[in-house]
């Protein structure tokens, strides 16, 4: 223990004997203490992370541009086409020798001269229009393809992913990450390649003329690269802020416009009004730093540039005075330099646009890179339609973040045609429960089978056009009647649609509507009833005719009316198919030919409804507080 100074110890001396140590071989020569490791230099140590960082760069860069493989063919076509633009500019910008040593000094080959600066206007403006289009063309069916591959792979991930992201963070990858990728592949299309061409092609001009003037009017250039290195990794970081900041503007977006009924019920518009306004002032501020950051390049360009005339112009002076350069040369050599200042500042404005492109390909890889899926065993087969019935086996499952197991041991059997009550508390696992039967999650334990097959080892297809669901939130598109109800089907015919309509109740009230089967309905169907909302879900599940169904508790939010067509359109649902039916309301299951009362996640008791009242457990209890203060016989 350590004694502080200044205080004796607390433990008195006692006497060491001394212990008899072995001979040891003299020592030749002593160990030396190890040297401090020496810290390098700040520069050096901010040119290596400059270094590292580039390097990351160039392979999220290659990543993206591995998108444009498909379209090679193009982008083959489109340099070839930038490589004339740039050979016209710097043509261009050689002729100015001929028009003064030959034109206006001698007044010779005027003609000649003439035709050729035509030609090279008409050159370079086809090379530009090919450049621009054809480059633009192979960048934007990239991004729509990565557009198209990040959507898909939202599509085809678990429940599990969807509930570790947010809606309004997925929207913003797929919308504003893609959209500012394609803002750069656009600058790129018409600045990066092209410019950067027309550069090269300008320095040919100005060593061809004289290098040793070359090489001391770019030796400033140097100057120029740090920093345009160094902001550009603060216009990367700021590039990130950006988008997480538009991130929070669609995740407020979202939720006030889905949660419109309650944010008005409660008054809450001036405080979703100021957390909006709030989020858009971070938006606002993150992007000014990224144009103040962005704007310190090109004075900075032009800065080094005024330095490359100043010495040009001597050195100039003294060549042409030696007779080592003409006037028309020495001319030829300051319009290469001067025309090499637009395309260089514009390569340092595409450079702010690059690393929010690069910043969002981050994000947007890392979505990519994110694998929750259910996947489909090796050699998956098609299911046949079930025949005799659906057994869950010593069934467990846990959630891959959670703590505990959600289920345990659930041993569960439903034959053909059979009605199966699953009830329970709240959190119980009843949602859970039905949730593994189409593989929206896999189970932990055990194994879920259908005539004898497991479920994991048939295709996703065709397990699930095996089953019907039908939920208390209704989930419907904003598109016609015709399309909700035939959702998933393809080439439906009229006869089927209304057939279906009829048999859930909703063909009388569709009728009605003012388009009938053509009306639009809205989002999430905000244009109909909830007892409506529902009979179109019924009807959809019918026309698929699965013969599995599953029942989230469809009738809780209803009115009486409307719950009285609801089970009339239900019984004709689940008419000779297998149900599992989800119950919050003890009412709706007296029919139920079993029932299945889950606890903690396991199974507590099983029985039809009057065995169970009988028992008086669970079932009993909760039978009992939910018509305390009810007529039984309802």
């Amino acid at each position: 223990m350590a004694v502080p100074l200044g205080r004796p110890n607390p433990r008195p001396y006692k006497e060491i004997t001394p212990i008899a140590l072995p001979a040891t071989p003299p020592v030749t020569h002593l160990p030396q203490p190890s040297r401090p490791t020496r810290r390098a230099p700040g520069w050096v140590r901010r040119i290596s992370a400059l270094w590292s960082g580039t390097r990351e760069d160039a392979s999220r860069f290659r990543r993206l541009f591995s998108y444009t493989r498909p379209y090679r063919g193009r982008l083959l076509v489109s340099w070839f086409a930038t490589a004339g633009y740039a050979a016209a500019g710097a043509l261009l910008a050689y002729m100015v020798k001929p028009i003064f040593d030959d034109v206006l000094i001698r007044s010779v080959n005027v003609g000649r001269v003439a035709a050729v600066i035509v030609l090279l206007y008409v050159g370079k403006g086809a090379c530009s229009y090919l450049s621009t289009t054809l480059v633009a063309s192979a960048g934007q069916r990239a991004v729509t393809d990565l557009r198209n591959a990040l959507y898909e792979h939202v599509l085809n991930q678990s429940f599990t992913f969807l509930t570790r992201q947010s809606t309004g963070s997925l929207m913003s990858h797929i919308t504003t990450d893609v959209e500012k990728i394609q803002s750069a592949v656009s600058e790129m299309a018409g600045d990066l390649l092209k410019e950067g061409l027309t550069v090269l092609g300008l320095l040919a001009v100005l060593f061809w003329h004289d290098w040793r003037l070359a090489v001391m009017s770019l030796a400033f250039m140097p100057l120029a690269f740090y920093p345009l290195v160094y902001w550009g990794r603060h216009v990367r970081a700021s590039s990130e802020t950006s988008l997480r900041r538009w991130r929070d503007i669609t995740e407020i977006l979202q939720e006030t416009i889905s949660g419109f009924r309650i944010v008005k019920a409660f008054g809450m518009e001036g405080f979703e009004i100021a957390r909006f306004q709030r989020a858009a002032a971070r938006l606002f501020h993150v992007n000014m730093k990224i144009t103040r950051d962005s704007a310190k390049l090109p004075p900075l360009m032009e800065g080094v540039g005024g330095l490359a005339l100043i010495g040009a112009l001597v050195y100039g002076s003294h060549a042409i005075a030696s007779g080592r350069m003409t006037t028309g040369a020495f001319t030829s050599f300051l319009a290469a330099l001067f025309a090499m200042y637009t395309p260089v500042k514009r390569l340092s404005r595409v450079n702010a646009t690059v690393q929010g492109a690069l910043a969002a390909g981050s994000r947007i890889f890392e979505v990519l890179d994110t694998h929750q899926e259910v996947r489909e065993a090796p050699g998956a087969v098609a299911l046949p339609r079930m025949q005799r019935e659906v057994e869950y086996r010593d069934v467990g499952f846990r959630y891959a973040d959670g703590d505990g197991a959600v289920l345990r041991r659930i041993g569960l059997r439903a034959r053909a045609g059979e009605l199966v009550a699953i009830v329970g508390t709240s959190g119980a696992g009843k949602t859970t429960l039905v949730n593994l039967l189409p593989r929206f999650y896999d189970v932990s334990e055990g194994a879920i089978t259908i005539d004898g097959t497991d479920v994991r080892s048939v295709t996703l297809k065709s397990l699930r056009d095996q089953i019907g669901l039908v939920t208390q939130e209704t989930v419907l598109f904003n598109d016609t009647v015709r399309a909700n109800i035939a959702y998933g089907l393809q080439g439906v015919d009229e006869a089927r649609i209304e057939s279906a309509a009829r048999a859930a109740f909703a063909h009388d009230f569709i009728l009605d509507l003012p388009r009938r089967y053509d009306t639009v309905i809205g989002e999430r169907g905000s244009r109909l009833s909830g007892g409506q909302r529902q009979r179109i879900a019924i009807a959809r599940a019918i026309l698929k005719d699965p013969p599995i169904l599953i029942l989230d508790e469809a009738t809780s939010a209803l009115d009486a009316e409307s719950e009285r067509l609801v089970q009339q359109a239900l019984a004709n649902l689940m008419k000779g198919r297998t149900t599992l039916v989800i119950a919050h309301r003890l009412a709706t299951v007296r029919n139920a030919g079993r029932i299945i009362v889950l606890e903690g996640g396991e199974v507590r008791e099983v029985g039809s409804h009057d065995e169970l009242l009988r028992k008086g457990g669970l079932y009993g209890r909760l039978h009992e507080l939910q018509f305390a203060t009810e007529d039984p016989a309802v």
